[in-house]
């Protein structure tokens, strides 16, 4: 592990270098505390574990209406059926899940671009990799994301 720490770093310092020979400046950001800014980011986390807490309900209601079945044939059946009821379910919160986070992924990375393209940044760097200059846009591209453009 520390060998992969250790050429991670030496990869990332070659490319600020080499980076730097080409670019005019260079930006960073610290994405994480972007999406955990970003409102329609929060919002959509709130809907999706909405949905997950509605998953679990309806397994405990299930298991309700199981526990109240006298025939062994019958819940063999309500057992079939439910499996199948709760996938669909479940395959359609982790699709929305998905296409949420890429839509999420997506827009912070469109802001990033807008937001160095209007700062005349050339290069855009995860705040980790950069270890001394630079200018921190990560405010700016919440404000972005967030409506409040300047």
């Amino acid at each position: 592990m520390n060998k992969f720490k250790i050429s991670f770093l030496i990869t990332a310092l070659l490319a600020v270098t080499a980076t730097q020979v080409q670019a005019d400046t260079i930006g960073y950001a610290d994405f994480k505390k972007i999406e955990n800014n970003y409102a329609y980011a929060q919002k959509a986390y709130k809907d999706i574990d909405s949905k997950v807490l509605s998953l679990q309900q309806y397994l405990i209601d299930k298991d309700k209406e199981y526990k109240s079945i006298d025939s062994p044939l019958s819940k063999k059946a309500f057992e079939e059926k439910t499996e199948k009821e709760y996938k669909a379910k479940e395959d359609a919160v982790v699709k929305l899940k998905m296409e949420k986070e890429n839509e999420i992924f997506n827009n912070i990375q469109n802001a990033s671009k807008i937001v160095s393209a209007q700062k005349n940044i050339d290069v855009v760097f995860d705040y980790r990799v950069i270890l001394t200059g630079g200018v921190d846009l990560t405010q700016d591209i919440i404000n972005y994301l967030n409506g409040n453009k300047k």
